[in-house]
């Protein structure tokens, strides 16, 4: 300690004069003693002027709920939060200079020559580290942004006795400046959750999404800020500063174009300095992007005459640039090469091919075994193949027969290549052999997605999902990345379009986009932006796969085909966020374009027949649904196209749309594995049901409920149907009597949120008091949300597939428990305390704790379980899986979570009761189709019943499972059981509201 340290307590207090202050502020930035003395001094000084300060208004006089104060001596001010989880790289505007901020805030903070309070905001720097601006006036003055170099910077000091002034005035943006400028984002999302709702207050909080993704993905970050920025901007569309950040989070989230037209509008509102920086970042974002897009075009366009003339200057540099297309155009031209010498002329470029692929001599035997052939019989193919393809005609079927036994197998299968690619029938068993007798990589990739896509025509997707990733496999080793990207794209629309599983089709969509993006592969690149658009779509995050789609659009403007394309989606984009005119608005620009609606047009144009006719639309609907039906469709298919149709027409001749909707539900009771019959079936029953409740058929509706959900018998007493068609709200209630009462709710208008809390009207409610127990047939989106019905009434949600069973048996088998799981460290998950000890002796009870609690054993030891207890961490992550993921140990090939899938797939023959102690492991994917969650897992996979919350819970859930698992077992069945426990802990802890979130799925 020098003799600067003993100033330190009458600096705090404010007592140090003046002249000192520079000189010890000087020395406080480089005695590092000093600096946590003073930070803890500063704390102390501030809780004890809070100590005596007058009680704050409360609660009910202010309308704002108290906010715990955030800082005590054991909770460090200004703890960073951890580093984010990596993605991709991205501009750093979270970076905050701390130690300008530090030097700042000793110098405007603590002085305190008198008592009255001094403002919080540190004096204007020349410059900013902070890229996102904030509404606060006195921090959104212009100055040039400079963020941080080489890492993080250290947490800076908080204004203390400034905040406290802050939280007596209910200033809950200003606090929330503060932790921003001081990098702490999520103090300041749970300040800004106090302030009232405003334009300003999304913005900031807009902010603070998207630089709190600490442990969590930022892509999920940034769709969340997104979203709030896009509402900001519909109540007020020149907000500076929530244009200034939508155009941040749009180029993080690499939509260069749209961020450049966000910077453009910033530019436009003529504000001093922010005017100038918007301008040029619009422009640099926009000639970075759009030069890559020049070069692509350049590329191709230098390959286009490569066929039809001789003096077509090879493109040698381009092969090196861009080798895919380029590559693709060598075949070609190879093919139509008329004669000895035009084939030898291409050899340079095979060269060039060869290098840019990593070496090797595939592409120079092309042309040497090609230059060998007799061009006496092969010029005349060549010259014929070149003319059809040039003309863009079909290949006759006798051209193609002649190609078959002509010996020219790469003629031949060019020539199929480019029908398949039309989508014309070809015979693909005798194109694969061909592909693959090339003895060329590249042609046996396109032979094994052709064999693929024949097998998902079969029905049989689970070779084709094999056979295309063992093609993957095969493509990254040779690493022919042109066709990786075409790869990643089958299995992006296998996993969405015939699986249903938007987690993996993400991940090969993100994969094969940046893929793209490296290989300079523009128009794949644009392809993969409306493959993430869909997926983001299926995970019902609409402003993420809005932007997704207008950055396709901004790629090609004027092309109808990606008119018509763009606007269809956005149209079922606004539909799903209830916005009703934009939805008609987009639909008009699709029908416009001249480009059929397609599937998702033609669901759109079905769903706003309920709002009234619109022009146009019967004949749109009609040309849609009639190019959909060409050629082949699959049952799921026809029963997909008839359920749309019965949609439209049940608002113009109700008798014929039920006609064809009755129709359309029993095709797709007899495909039940394909996912268009599953959709059919969910599109059609949901109409007819909401039909049924318009007209006043409550019990025709319950049956059809019950149907839906697949169950051979509806009970008679004692059940609620829960249906939820978009806008439409059924509810039937029979009570102990089996007396019928229903209630339709035409006038919903907005998507359901994370609970069920109103949507079974207080009536219907009080005619179940009656019941010791009630089973909810509650078709999605609605299974699997809590708070359906009061914490009094013993429910449970009732999965079908067979009639009423009497309570699990739990005497037969062994009752497994999992807990005390070592997961993986690198996760940073706090080891769970360790269960208590049984109250009885259990001899049935099996123990898999630690390393040894691993998927593959868990899987193994439910095999032989009648009851199954499972104690350990949850996570929900759209990204990794479409359901909750349970953590356990990692097994030897690191794979360390138990998924909804494996639990499915293994089967459960015990039939046991489950109790899954885990944080959210009963969230439900927002499907509206089919319901998808651990618990319906684990009740495919044979479980008779399943305990599970849809919230984060505490270390203490675990005695609140075994106390129900003990009702149980006293006798009462599971949902009595459910219902008691759940009304005694609260009786006990009233604060403990995540009990209410624990649901029973039978």
């Amino acid at each position: 300690m020098n003799s600067h340290c003993a100033h330190l307590p009458a600096f705090v207090d404010g007592e140090l004069p003046l002249e000192h202050h520079e000189d010890f502020r000087a020395h406080l930035l480089s005695c590092e003693d000093c600096a946590v003395r003073f930070h803890d001094l500063l704390q102390a000084d501030i809780l004890g002027r809070l100590a005596h300060a007058k009680a704050p208004p409360t609660p009910e006089a202010t309308g704002i709920p108290p906010t715990p104060w955030p800082l005590t001596p054991s909770q460090p001010a200004g703890v960073r939060a951890p580093p984010p989880h990596p993605r991709r790289w991205r501009p750093h505007w979270s970076h905050v200079g701390a130690l300008a901020l530090a030097l700042a805030a000793v110098g405007t903070w603590a002085v305190r020559v008198t008592r009255e309070p001094s403002s919080p905001w540190p004096a204007p720097a020349s410059t900013r580290s902070l890229e996102a601006r904030l509404t606060s006036e006195p921090l959104d003055t212009h100055r040039p942004y400079v963020p941080m170099r080489g890492g993080a910077p250290a947490a800076a000091p908080l204004p203390l006795r400034a905040l406290a002034g802050m939280e007596d005035r209910q200033d809950w943006r200003g606090i929330a400046s503060v932790y921003l400028l001081a990098g702490d984002a999520r103090q300041a999302l749970n300040y800004l959750g106090n302030a009232p709702a405003s334009p300003d207050v999304d913005s900031d909080r807009a902010v603070a999404l998207a630089l709190a993704h600490a442990g969590a993905s930022e892509q999920a970050s940034l769709d969340e800020a997104l979203a709030v920025l896009e509402d900001v901007l519909r109540k007020r569309p020149e907000h500076p500063q929530a244009l200034w950040n939508l155009a941040l989070v749009l180029r993080n989230l690499d939509l260069p174009l749209l961020a450049a037209d966000a910077f453009d509008a910033v530019a436009t509102l003529g504000e001093p300095g922010w005017g100038e920086e918007a301008r040029a970042k619009a422009r640099g974002l926009r000639e970075q992007t759009l030069a890559r897009g020049r070069a692509w075009k350049q590329a191709f366009a230098a390959t286009q005459d490569l066929m039809a003339d001789a003096n077509a200057p090879l493109p040698l540099e381009e092969a090196a640039k861009l080798p895919g297309i380029v590559r693709l155009a060598f075949y070609d031209a190879v093919r139509a090469a008329p004669s000895k010498d035009a084939a030898l002329r291409l050899m340079p470029l095979a060269d060039a091919l060869d290098r840019a692929y990593g070496g090797g001599t595939v592409l120079r035997a092309t042309v040497t075994r090609v230059a060998a052939r007799s061009f006496q019989k092969r010029g005349p193919l060549a010259r014929d193949y070149a003319r059809f393809v040039r003309g863009r005609t079909p290949f006759p079927p006798a051209f193609l027969e002649t190609l078959r036994h002509s010996g020219e197998d790469d003629l031949y299968v060019g020539a199929l290549g480019y029908e398949l690619q039309a989508g014309r029938p070809v015979d693909v068993a005798a194109f694969a052999r061909a592909a693959d007798g090339l003895g060329d990589p590249w042609f046996h990739l396109i032979a094994e997605r052709e064999r693929a896509n024949q097998e998902v025509r079969d029905g049989q997707w689970w070779k084709a999902e094999a056979r295309v990733l063992e093609a993957l496999r095969t493509c990254e080793a040779e690493q022919l990345d042109y066709r990786c990207v075409d790869l990643r794209a089958w299995l992006t629309d296998m996993y969405l379009g015939e699986l249903h599983r938007p987690a993996e089709a993400q991940a090969h969509a993100l994969a094969g986009w940046r893929l793209a993006k490296q290989q300079g592969e523009w128009q794949q690149e644009r392809l993969f932006l409306q493959e993430l658009a869909q997926v983001a779509r299926f995970h019902h995050v609409a402003s993420t796969s809005g932007a997704y789609l207008r950055e396709s659009l901004a790629r090609v403007p004027d092309d109808p085909a990606q008119l018509g394309y763009v606007h269809r989606n956005l149209a079922t984009l606004a539909w799903m966020d209830f916005r009703v005119d934009e939805a008609r608005r987009h639909l008009e620009r699709a029908m416009e374009s001249g480009v059929p609606l397609g599937l998702n047009g033609a669901g759109v144009l079905a769903d706003l027949a309920r709002f009234g006719p619109m022009p146009g639309a019967a004949d749109a609907l009609s040309r849609a649904l009639s190019g959909l039906r060409q050629g082949q469709p699959r049952p799921g298919e026809r029963a997909l196209l008839d359920a749309l149709q019965g949609e439209f027409e049940l608002e113009r001749d109700p008798a014929a749309g039920r006609a064809l909707l009755h129709g359309a539900l029993t095709q797709a009771e007899h495909a039940p594995d394909d996912m268009y019959a599953r959709r059919a079936r969910a599109r059609a029953s949901a109409a007819l049901i909401s039909d049924a409740g318009r007209t006043g058929a409550s019990l025709e509706a319950l049956t059809l409920v019950g149907r839906q959900l697949q169950m051979t018998e509806v009970p008679e007493r004692c059940v609620l149907a829960v249906s939820v068609q978009h806008e439409r709200t059924l509810t039937v209630a029979r009570g102990p009597s089996g007396a019928v009462l229903g209630d339709f709710n035409p006038t919903r208008t907005a998507p359901l949120g994370q609970d069920a809390s109103g949507l079974v009207p207080p009536a219907l409610q009080e005619a179940l008091r009656g019941c010791d127990q009630v089973l909810v047939l509650a078709p999605p989106p609605v299974n699997g949300l809590p708070r359906l019905l009061p914490p009094d009434i013993a429910w449970s949600y009732r999965s079908g597939h067979t009639t009423v069973r009497p309570p699990p048996l739990v005497d037969g088998g062994t009752h497994l428990v999992v807990s005390n799981v070592d997961t993986p460290a690198a996760l940073g998950l706090p080891r769970l305390p360790p269960m208590s000890p049984p109250t009885r002796e259990d001899t049935r009870r099996v123990m898999l704790e630690g390393a040894r609690a691993t998927p593959a054993r868990v899987l193994e030891a439910m095999s032989t379980a009648t009851e199954v207890e499972i104690h350990t961490h949850g996570v929900f992550s759209p990204e990794l899986s479409d359901a909750s993921l349970l953590m356990l140990a990692p097994e030897r090939d690191g794979r360390y979570a138990l998924t909804a899938r494996q639990v499915r797939a293994h089967g459960l023959p015990k039939a046991p009761l489950v109790f899954l102690a885990a944080c959210g492991a009963a969230r439900t994917a927002p499907f509206t189709h089919e319901s998808f969650s651990l618990p319906v897992a684990f009740l495919d996979a044979g479980a008779r019943a399943v305990l599970a919350a849809t919230v984060d819970i505490p270390d203490s859930a675990g005695r609140f499972f075994n106390d129900v698992r003990e009702r149980i077992h006293a006798g009462a069945s599971p949902s009595v059981a459910l219902r008691d426990e759940r009304q005694a802990w609260l009786q006990a802890s009233p604060g403990d509201r995540w009990v209410h979130d624990v649901l029973l799925f039978e």
